[in-house]
């Protein structure tokens, strides 16, 4: 772990990060040495602290700590945290506020091989996301939601939020997509909702194929009728669906067809 490019675990009980969940991050794996699309994810992490105002490290100084990191670690999950820094009382920030950035590792992840080949089970959430467009397609470090609604569904791969007037948003860690008579449509993310790399370039490789791409608001019925769901994440890439409500789904073509797509890139 680096905080502020120094190897340790501490930050400061009045970090801002800590006290008010005032800061951004973002997930990435490293497999065998390389760093997985990393351009892509430090382009989120500057537009997530831009957004909030909060001063983002540059490319070359996290690259270059990254790079250091990556000898010790070659396969491993690596989060980048930024947060705005130490805080006075009170919850307005003050304007030269000093950024904090930590790189945390884990270990990879071991899913059932299973999983990939036989798609995964979803679950509807009963907690739904609160409307907040300021925060929208933000990942920061406020994930109370995601919380909650995660304690929910340990016994499947996977849960499945709405936001409150009803209209499918994301899982509890992944972006959703869902195929429909040949058609690639995902949930707009302008009200709420966290805007994932692996999203991005399932859209962007969609496109270059001559697939169709909506982004637009999702209802429960019209992803219940789909020919097939799929989520994104940057750890686990793309799983397909294979339970969710009393439904079955066993042709994955269309979710195949780009993971293996996106693997070839």
């Amino acid at each position: 772990m680096l905080v502020n490019g120094v190897p340790g675990n501490l930050i400061s009980i009045r970090d801002r990060g800590l006290l008010y969940g005032d800061g951004v991050f973002r997930t990435l794996c490293v497999i065998n040495g390389h760093a997985e699309h990393w351009p892509l994810h430090y382009q989120k992490l500057q537009h997530d602290c831009n957004a909030l105002g909060i001063h983002c490290p540059d490319f070359a100084g996290l690259t270059a700590q990254l790079d250091s990191l990556l000898v010790d670690h070659a396969n491993a999950v690596y989060k980048i945290i930024v947060t705005r820094g130490l805080a006075t009382r009170g919850y307005a920030p003050a304007p030269d506020a000093v950024s904090t950035h930590i790189w945390d590792i884990f270990p990879l992840p071991e899913y059932p091989k299973s999983w990939l080949k036989q798609g995964v089970s979803l679950r509807l959430c009963e907690l739904r996301l609160s409307v907040q467009p300021r925060l929208s397609g933000i990942k920061h470090l406020n994930r109370m939601e995601n919380v909650l609604a995660a304690a929910e569904c340990n016994d499947v791969a996977e849960g499945l939020l709405l936001d409150v007037g009803g209209w499918v948003i994301e899982g509890t860690r992944s972006n959703v997509f869902l195929v429909s008579a040949g058609r690639l449509i995902t949930p707009d993310l302008s009200r709420c909702g966290v805007a994932g790399v692996q999203r991005d370039r399932v859209i962007a490789y969609a496109r270059k194929i001559g697939m169709s791409v909506e982004v637009r608001d999702v209802a429960l019925a019209e992803l219940l009728a789909a020919d097939e769901i799929f989520l994104t994440n940057s750890v686990f890439g793309l799983w397909s669906v294979a339970t969710f409500e009393q439904r079955d789904w066993t042709d994955f073509s269309c979710a195949i067809q780009i993971r293996t797509g996106l693997e070839d890139e």
